[in-house]
This record gives structure tokens, sequence and C-alpha cells, in this order.
């Protein structure tokens, strides 16, 4: 069989002159294809796509590697959970990188390692990556600590985790105090006098950033910033703090760091004989799948997982291929607050207080 009538021509893997033989142009074409260069038509660009799929060619990135300087191989630091936020976020950035071309390098940290950090982004140097995602949630240091970061590539950091010294240094996924601010504001506009919170562990950047939006929002009203109320993101927690919620008549509406402990919390305040919606409103966080189906459905801010992936590492790699050019734009964050049956007006119509 000839390289011409498909995969089964021999035992050897295809090369990028029978993908050029069978599309019927050059080899440079083949390469400039396969680089994403300019000048390459579209029609020229789908036969040469088209010839690789049929003869099962892969590009040798090791021969590439070698040529560029480059392994085109992006590292990701990130905590070891099975925590909803940080394994989405992962899951969205496995997706991207395998759709630019590029492999894929995984550390994980563990909760309570103060040097986690460090030594992951030492190990992903080792391995000579070109670019590096530090989707790293929890501050493991203590007070006064040198958190700073040393790296020799650029950079993508999701969310806050400490300084980083790099030729480039991306942020993506930040936001979340302007989408804790709208889940607060939406409570107050139904009347609610005031709204508790139901804070993450306050270790975690994604819960001191849900804390001071909610902060903001109250204060930003005039309206009375009542005592934090902390869980540690599962249900248990949160139905613990519902408990203690429902002994006060006076709590009318919480917004919940995290949809877990929203879940949590309702049951604790209908096994109280404390209604959701119609004597106490709930507002989580991340539209975790079964946040629709609960009893009642959950009103929650969405996370844009996947949007925040795929923009961050767009950027990441134009810095990686680019390194002299100006970094791509950041977008603004998206915030999306998903209105469901958990949240209505205070069964008094609410009154304004303040501090």
């Amino acid at each position: 069989m000839t390289p011409e009538t498909g995969r089964g021509r021999s035992s050897a893997a295809p090369r990028s002159v029978d993908v050029a033989r069978l599309a019927g142009v050059s080899q440079k074409t083949v390469s400039r294809v396969f680089n994403d260069e300019p000048y390459v038509s579209e029609d020229v660009r789908r036969r040469v796509l088209h010839a690789a799929e049929q003869l099962g060619y892969r590009r040798n990135n090791a021969a590439r590697a070698l040529a560029s300087g480059r392994t085109r191989s992006i590292g990701v630091v990130t905590l070891g959970t099975a925590l909803y936020g940080p394994a989405s976020l992962l899951m969205g950035v496995e997706r991207v990188v395998r759709d630019t071309g590029y492999a894929l390098r995984v550390v994980n940290t563990v909760e309570g390692d103060p040097a986690g950090l460090s030594g992951a982004v030492d190990s992903l140097l080792d391995q000579g990556v070109d670019g590096i995602v530090i989707s790293e949630p929890i501050d493991e240091t203590g007070d006064g600590a040198d958190t700073s970061l040393r790296v020799d590539v650029p950079v993508l950091v999701m969310g806050a985790p400490p300084p980083v010294t790099a030729p480039v240094v991306l942020t993506a996924g930040d936001g979340a105090d302007l989408m804790a601010h709208t889940a607060t504001e939406h409570l107050l506009s139904l009347g609610h006098a005031t709204v508790h919170h139901l804070a993450g562990p306050q270790r975690w950047y994604a819960a001191r950033d849900r804390l001071a939006g909610w902060r903001a929002a109250l204060t930003a009203q005039g309206r009375t910033v009542p005592p934090v109320a902390e869980g540690d993101w599962s249900a248990g927690s949160g139905y613990a703090a519902g408990r203690r919620f429902a002994a006060d008549d006076t709590v009318t509406a919480v917004f919940c760091a995290n949809d877990d402990m929203a879940i949590g919390l309702i049951r604790a305040l209908t096994e109280a004989g404390r209604r959701v919606p119609e004597d106490v409103s709930v507002v989580g966080f991340d539209d975790i799948p079964v946040a629709a189906y609960v009893t009642p459905p959950l009103t929650t801010v969405r996370q844009p997982f996947d949007a925040v992936a795929q923009e961050g590492l767009k950027r990441l790699v134009h810095a990686v291929e680019n390194p002299t050019a100006d970094p791509l734009p950041a977008g603004g964050p998206p915030v999306d607050l998903i209105v469901r049956a958990s949240t209505a007006p205070p069964p008094d119509g609410g009154a304004p207080t303040t501090d």
C-alpha cells in the first residue's frame, strides 16, 4: 500500500514528507500549517490536516523542541483535592492545554506543606516546561514569611498565590470578590436589612475574596456587618452553622462561600422549622451540578471555570511563543448570578439598619 492510500502503508510512523505528498503541497507548507504560521490558505490548511489525519501523522515535538528551544509543555501547580472549584479549574486547564498542542505536566501540592508551592515550581522547572500555571488556593505561609517565587518562564496565576517574579506574570480567575458583592447585593435588593455570611476557611484565598466582597457590599449601603461564621467548605460545616443561624430569629439572609455549605445550612434551617426562602433566603457560590436539584433549588453564583482556563492559557501560550511581544490583555471577570427558588423578600418586608 502506498503512502497515498492511508495508514497501512508500512509499520513505520508517517513523516511530514508523506503528509506533503498526500496533500499535494511542499514539506515547508506542512510545517507552516502545524506551526500555525500565516500566509496559508484555508483550503491548503484543510488539505494538510485531512492528510495528516488519514495517515495518523503526529508532530515530533521532541525535534521541534530542539529546533525552537522549547519543550512545548505547560506545567501546572495545583492543590491535590477533590473539592469542586480547584478540580473543575484543573479540568478546564487540561482541556485547553490539550487543544493547544502542548503537553501538560501537573504537580499536586498537599495542604499543610509550607514548602509545597516552591518545591512544585522547582520540580516543573527541572522538567524544562515552557510556562507554568499556578493554581494554588491556600496560603500555607506564616505572617511575615518571604513567599516570593522566582521563575524564569512565563507564569499564569489563578487567583492570588504569593508574589511571583518571572519574565511575564499573568493573572486569571480573580474577581471572586465582585461575584460575592453581586450575590450580597441580590439579597439586599430583595429587602433584607442585612446579610449574614458563612465563610470558607480563611487560609484559602478564595474564601478571603468572597468575604471581602460580602463586606464591601454591606458597607457600601451602610448596612450592619454581622459576625462571620466560618466553615470548611463541607456540607457538614454548613449544617453546623445552620443550626446556629436557626436559633437567631433576626437572621433572614445568608450568603455562603460555596454551594456545599449552603446545602448543609438549608438542611439545618429546615429541620429547625425555619423555611427557605420564606423565613431565610440562602445564596451559594459555584453552581455545582446538584444545585439546581436540591429543595429548594439553590440561588448561586456560577464560576466560569472553562472560560477562565481558555482565556488564561491563550494568554500564557502567547507569552511563551512571543517573548518580546506585549502580553494579551485580560478580559473582565464575568458575573453570572443564577437566581432560583432559595431567595425571596424577608417575611416582614425588611428594614435597613446601619452600624
